[in-house]
């Protein structure tokens, strides 16, 4: 070892351990797809056979016995599973978009989705996101109790205005009409402050809850202006927007006023910190509550792309948005931003 250039080293066994990681996601994801893959095949020789035949439960259960006695050190076998593997095939085998999808994440994640999801749309909102950010299975599973589905679809930005084509897709997946933070152990009555310090507690999950795709920058982000102190109250980047993200804490309801704050904010980010090579900044008012109406007018003339969200403590959708997605159409083009 003394003989080698430990820095060269250094740089050679960063470089291969990256790539063994990398083989070893590959290998993963080759074996995942295999696996769904012989999932699906088995449930479509089930449909198939059941169709022309007048099978009912048994065949399921006398199959369940045969292979575990024919591959005992295989698992997934169980009567309880063969069922899942012909509802996987009957979930999807009319829907031809969402076929491969399934491949691409986990089978504990395909029945969470089959279980938890109504629809195809919903369905491959969740198949996409989990896909997209990794999501484990308590995480997707706690993004569906959440509703992340209707609340990024009922979101309120201007981003149809404010944000260029090429992202603007991406930029409506990337706010949410609500978050939930039950995490964060605040009671119901807190200060701006305590909420602030209560996320940087919890900076993990708040990101993971904010949609996965954003990096902490800093708390109170300092700006000078003509020799004036200015601070954001939290300053992400999201990565595939590739966008600074300043976010605006509240603990009231929403007021018109803040708008033209944040896009103060947002010009001087721009212009003072912003890199040449990044995308616009965006900004986001959270607050406990807003109308949406109001809202709606406070972001109609303003040109800074901003988004208006509120929070929660505990997890619910307003009953007035309950009937009030997009329509299929809608959605669907929405998705095909990902």
């Amino acid at each position: 070892m003394s003989e080698l250039n430990t820095d060269n080293y250094g740089e050679l066994l960063v470089a291969v351990k990256q790539r063994i990681r990398a083989a070893q996601y590959e290998a993963l994801k080759a074996v995942n797809k295999e696996l769904i893959a012989l999932y699906w095949d088995i449930g479509r020789l089930i449909v198939s056979r059941q169709q022309g035949q007048s099978w009912g439960k048994s065949v399921v259960e006398q199959l369940a016995r045969d292979l575990q006695a024919e591959f005992p050190g295989i698992s997934g076998f169980s009567v309880r599973n063969i069922w899942n593997m012909r509802n996987l095939y009957l979930t999807y085998s009319q829907n031809e978009k969402l076929q491969p999808m399934v491949a691409e994440i986990g089978w504990t994640h395909n029945l969470v989705i089959m279980e938890k999801c109504k629809d195809d749309l919903e369905r491959e909102f969740y198949i996409r996101m989990t896909r997209k950010f990794g999501w484990t299975k308590n995480v997707l599973i706690n993004q569906i109790e959440n509703q992340s589905y209707e609340k990024t679809l009922l979101n309120q930005t201007n981003f149809d205005q404010t944000v260029s084509e090429n992202i603007r897709q991406q930029a409506l997946l990337a706010v949410k009409d609500e978050y939930t933070f039950d995490f964060l152990e605040l009671a119901s009555e807190h200060s701006e402050r305590q909420l602030e310090q209560a996320i940087l507690a919890k900076v993990e999950p708040f990101l993971q809850e904010m949609g996965g795709m954003f990096t902490f920058i800093g708390s109170q982000y300092r700006l000078e202006i003509s020799d004036k102190e200015y601070f954001i109250d939290l300053l992400l980047f999201h990565r595939r927007l590739k966008c600074l993200v300043a976010i605006d804490l509240k603990i009231g309801e929403f007021l018109p006023e803040y708008v033209g704050k944040m896009q103060f904010y947002l010009a001087a980010l721009d212009d003072k910190v912003r890199l040449e090579d990044e995308n616009p900044s965006v900004g986001i008012i959270l607050c406990k509550l807003k109308d949406k109406t109001i809202v709606e007018y406070a972001l109609r003339e303003s040109n800074k792309p901003i988004g208006v969200a509120t929070y929660r403590i505990v997890s619910t959708l307003p009953q007035e948005l309950q009937d009030k997605l997009p329509t299929p159409k809608q959605i669907a083009k929405l998705l095909s931003g990902f």
